[in-house]
């Protein structure tokens, strides 16, 4: 059994021989030439725009009594969404198998890729329909109402629920489990039983308190991570410009030209960036949808601002305290141990445990953030309540303890697979509404230079679409 889930099994290689064709010859070509096309057609509305962006953090809609959620709550539960695994194992899984120079890459993948962040989020706005209360909305349903193509939206359902539910629960699992082995000595079989318990009990709604004492700690532990990483550069804030040439020269260096491993350095880069940021990946949309602006565009802004704050600030940290510390030299260090190795070679033991901590907070928290995203969707595909008793078991029982048991390279394998598939799917589907976006953000820009401090949009503006439109009366 350990044989088949090792780095070495079959499973992983036929795994990696598949992710490299998919990842080399389609995924990266469609995120980087969707994130070209929404930054030229745009003029590059993720910089210019910042300033804008800054400012609606505090605009909102929302009434007393409403369930509706304003446009800093779908920020903050975006980015408590976003923050996590992918900044602290992410990170290192990137430098430890691309180099240096996949943090380069990682970065223009955030800079880039917030256009795409603002496109699929400003979609989702505008094809939101009435929930409970509340707002519902996601590509399944800018696929559906947009795109009229109901198979379409339904595979994008099952393959979203896929990734999040089944892929990146046994990633946050694994992470976990490797996390705890190396601060505390807990077997991974342990702690992954541990982690069945409580995060079936979660799905189930058995124990809600400990999500809620979650949603309060995971920001205070972002926060103090935060801290402790800006402490740990500046004690090391004159080797930052030798960093920064290093991360330079591996992205583009003769050396890296020379070995053929300039696109590794790429792939890794861009891969881990977007299993942090999420830009492109739909995920993010789902909870945009959620939120009560007087415009769409309000909320793509707001979203390629998570993007931003994500990637060039969280995982930035960790990249430098990893470059830093020199431990990234060490081939046998990977994944979140090579985040903790780091921290502990800066701070001493406390920086493993409090990684350890932190990775528990996070990752556990996206467990049954994850499962949130697969329940919309499988509500989406079918109302028979039997399929969401399956996908808790999976979800909280299944593949947690794979996640604990599998080797590090083939839960993120898995990830990789279907991460690629469920991006395909919303890149064509947002590109082919394209227009929709650039026409919102037009107007949202007239109204603008027109002296309208906020912008209004009506379903009315967009005649040709408005039966399709169900709010924004």
């Amino acid at each position: 059994m350990e044989g088949i889930f090792s780095a070495d099994g079959f499973l992983n290689q036929s795994l990696t021989s598949v992710n490299n064709i998919l990842w080399t010859y389609i995924v990266l070509a469609l995120l980087i030439g969707c994130a070209l096309l929404f930054s030229f057609k745009t003029r590059f509305v993720q910089i210019r725009m910042l300033p804008e962006m800054i400012r609606l953090l505090g605009d909102g809609t929302k009434k007393d009594g409403s369930k509706h959620i304003s446009s800093f709550e779908a920020f903050a539960v975006s980015i408590a969404s976003r923050v996590g695994t992918g900044n602290l194992a992410g990170v290192a899984t990137a430098i430890a198998v691309g180099g240096p120079g996949a943090v380069f890459w990682m970065w223009t993948i955030a800079l880039l890729g917030a256009a795409t962040a603002f496109a699929e989020s400003t979609l989702a706005q505008l094809y939101k329909r009435h929930g409970k209360g509340t707002y519902i909305g996601g590509p399944a349903y800018y696929i559906k109402y947009g795109l009229h193509s109901t198979r379409f939206a339904r595979l994008f359902a099952v393959l979203i629920t896929m990734t999040f539910c089944l892929a990146y629960i046994s990633i946050q699992s694994n992470t976990i489990c490797g996390a705890m082995n190396n601060a505390f000595g807990i077997p991974a079989w342990a702690m992954g039983i541990i982690l069945v318990v409580l995060s079936t009990a979660c799905v189930f709604g058995g124990i809600q308190r400990i999500a809620k004492v979650s949603s309060i700690l995971v920001p205070v532990m972002a926060v103090l991570y935060f801290i402790l990483a800006v402490v740990v550069i500046g004690m090391n804030i004159s080797l930052i410009p030798k960093v920064i040439k290093l991360i330079v020269e591996n992205a583009f260096g003769l050396q890296q030209f020379a070995g053929g491993s300039i696109g590794i350095t790429m792939m890794n880069g861009i891969k881990r960036g977007l299993f942090s940021n999420e830009a492109g990946e739909g995920s993010a949309p789902n909870i945009a949808a959620s939120a009560d602006v007087t415009h769409p565009v309000k909320q793509g802004l707001v979203q390629a601002l998570g993007v931003f704050t994500d990637t060039l600030l969280v995982c930035s940290c960790t990249a430098f305290i990893i470059l830093i510390s020199g431990v990234f030299t060490n081939t046998s260090l990977n994944g979140i141990q090579l985040t903790q190795s780091a921290l502990q070679h800066e701070v001493g033991s406390v920086g493993t445990i409090f990684v350890a901590l932190a990775i528990l907070m996070f990752a556990f928290s996206s467990i049954i953030g994850n499962y949130t995203y697969g329940e919309m969707n499988v509500k989406f595909l079918t109302s028979d309540r039997r399929w969401l008793f399956l996908l808790r078991i999976m979800n909280g029982a299944v593949m947690v303890f794979f996640g604990a048991i599998a080797s590090l390279d083939l839960v993120w394998s898995i990830g990789d697979l279907f991460m690629g598939c469920v991006t395909i799917v919303n890149i064509v589907a947002i590109v082919r509404l394209r227009h929709q976006v650039f026409s919102l953000l037009t107007d949202y820009q007239h109204q603008k230079r027109n002296g309208v401090k906020s912008p209004e949009f009506h379903r009315s503006q967009m005649s040709e679409i408005q039966e399709n439109i169900e709010c924004w009366e």
